[in-house]
Order: structure tokens, then C-alpha cells, then sequence
């Protein structure tokens, strides 16, 4: 039984293909059995449930997962890490390997197959990328668990009013519950990468409930808000392509009846004011 949260059999495993992990894709695979644990445990997974990994790597959870749900789904970009998988589980019932990049897998039409969690150590370089396209797209996962960069996943979680809040925490704070569960040190890792991570949970609520061309508006104003970050929004707005540009005396009236300030800044909003905001903003 080849266990992968065995540095030495990682570094067997990796030399034995002619694998060297690419630091620009963000390969740094995980040899900590509790960190391991630590992901399944708060992933809220089950034999009913279908799960999305993207970039399984060498599959230490993608064979985790495999006992604890009904079904996984892979996307793994590397060939040579295809491959692998491929030769170890390729005729599992339970797995459904792709091989390709994720920010070119229809990600929406995996979560329409009935695909309801997305649980992954996700390489670096496309962590927030799909994060995002997953959180926006028409059947969005109910419960993601990501192994991140820790400053990426304070992004997530980012509280009104400090440097990190941004588009991205608007954006899933509207849709999920983030939670950060618990930071990673670099030697989890092979090879162990430059910075900490951390373990964050996304659940989904119901708080603020939009339809498709609701939504779509919502984000397209958040991204435009925050298109000059540290400026007024009385400022930033005002030149802002239709339908979205007002004089600034209309957006200092808007962000007063929201309970913000005439002054106001983009990162001191809190989601209900983002909320009431766009909906004042679209009607006015």
C-alpha cells in the first residue's frame, strides 16, 4: 500500500516517473497525514455527495475522498501526474479523472452533474481563479474546503475595513460563510513552498438571494467599485461606464442611506451594505 503522506515514497514515486515538481504550476504536494485528516474532516462529505479536486497531484486526497463520497471527479493539468493517476485508479468507479487545465474544464457543467463540494489542495497559480468561476457560476458548489496560500485565503475572509478586503471577499462573503480553519506550515509539503497556507471553508448560504441577471450586475458593480482601490467611491464611480456612472452627489446620497459615509471607500462597506447598495444603485 503506497502511502503518499510519506516523503520518502513521494520522493520515490516522483523520481521513479521522471516527475521534478513544477514550482510554476504551484506542485507542492501535501505529507501530512493530520493536515490530510484535518480537510476531510471539516469537508462535510458523504457517501451522497459528489465531490470536484482540482489538481489532485499524486491523489494522496483524491484517495481520502474516494472512501468518504459518492463520487470524485479530478482535473489534474500535469501529464506526467496524469499518468500516475491514471495507472493507479484509472478503472475506478468512483473517479472520474480529466486531464486538462482548470481554467478551461467547464467547471459549471461539472457542478450541473450533480457535483455539490469542491475540495482540493488547489495549486497556487490558479487558487483564486477557480475558486471564483466556481462561486459564480449557475449551480454553484454548496461547501468548498481549500488548502490555499494563508494571505489568499484572509482574503476570503476579509473583515470591512481592513487592507484585505476586496472584490474577492465581496464577492464570496455575498454567497458563502467563510471560515478559516486552520494555517499549514511549509514543511507539509513536498517540496515545501515559500509561504504558509492555510485550510478555509466556504459554506453556502441564502442571506442574499439574487437571480442570474441580479447576480451578474452585483458583480460587475463590486469589480468596477473596486477598480481604484483607496479612492472614494463617490470618485470612482462617477466615472464608471453606463449603466453604472452617477454624479457624485447621487453616490453620496446612496452611500448616506446605506449607513456608510459620504466619504466612503470601498473597503469600509460591509456585505449588506454592498447589497442594499447595488440595489439602490440599479433603481435609482
Amino acid at each position: 500500500m503506497l502511502n503518499l503522506t510519506s516523503p520518502k515514497a513521494v520522493v520515490e514515486l516522483l523520481k521513479n516517473n521522471e516527475i521534478t515538481p513544477n514550482k510554476v504550476l504551484g506542485q507542492n504536494f501535501l505529507i501530512d497525514r493530520n493536515i490530510l485528516d484535518s480537510i476531510v474532516e471539516v469537508s462535510e462529505t458523504g457517501p451522497e455527495y459528489s465531490v470536484l479536486e482540482v489538481g489532485p497531484g499524486l491523489g494522496v486526497l483524491t484517495e481520502q475522498l474516494m472512501l468518504h463520497s459518492k463520487h470524485v471527479t479530478a482535473v489534474e493539468k500535469d501529464s506526467g501526474l496524469y499518468r500516475i493517476l491514471s495507472e493507479r485508479w484509472g478503472s475506478e468507479e468512483k473517479l472520474t479523472l480529466i486531464h486538462g487545465d482548470a481554467l478551461e474544464v467547464p467547471l459549471h457543467e461539472i457542478y450541473a452533474a450533480g457535483v455539490t463540494r469542491l475540495i482540493s489542495n488547489l495549486p497556487y497559480s490558479v487558487g483564486v481563479r477557480v475558486v471564483l468561476d466556481s462561486a459564480l457560476c449557475d449551480n454553484p458548489p454548496d461547501v468548498m474546503v481549500l488548502l490555499l496560500q494563508k494571505e489568499v485565503c484572509e482574503r476570503f475572509a476579509a473583515k470591512p475595513g481592513t487592507a484585505d478586503m476586496g472584490i474577492v471577499s465581496v464577492l464570496l462573503q455575498r454567497l458563502y460563510k467563510v471560515t478559516l480553519v486552520r494555517n499549514v506550515k511549509p514543511t507539509c509539503f513536498y517540496p515545501q513552498p515559500d509561504v504558509t497556507s492555510t485550510i478555509v471553508k466556504l459554506k453556502r448560504h441564502n442571506d442574499y438571494p439574487m437571480d442570474q441577471a441580479e447576480s451578474k450586475y452585483f458583480t460587475e458593480f463590486v469589480k468596477l467599485a473596486f477598480s481604484h482601490r483607496r479612492k472614494q467611491l463617490a470618485s470612482v464611480m462617477k466615472n464608471a461606464p453606463a449603466p453604472y456612472g452617477k454624479d457624485a452627489d447621487a453616490i453620496r446620497s446612496l452611500l448616506v442611506q446605506v449607513g456608510a459615509t459620504e466619504t466612503a471607500r470601498p473597503e469600509e462597506l460591509s456585505i449588506p451594505q454592498w447589497v442594499q447598495l447595488a440595489n439602490l444603485w440599479k433603481n435609482s
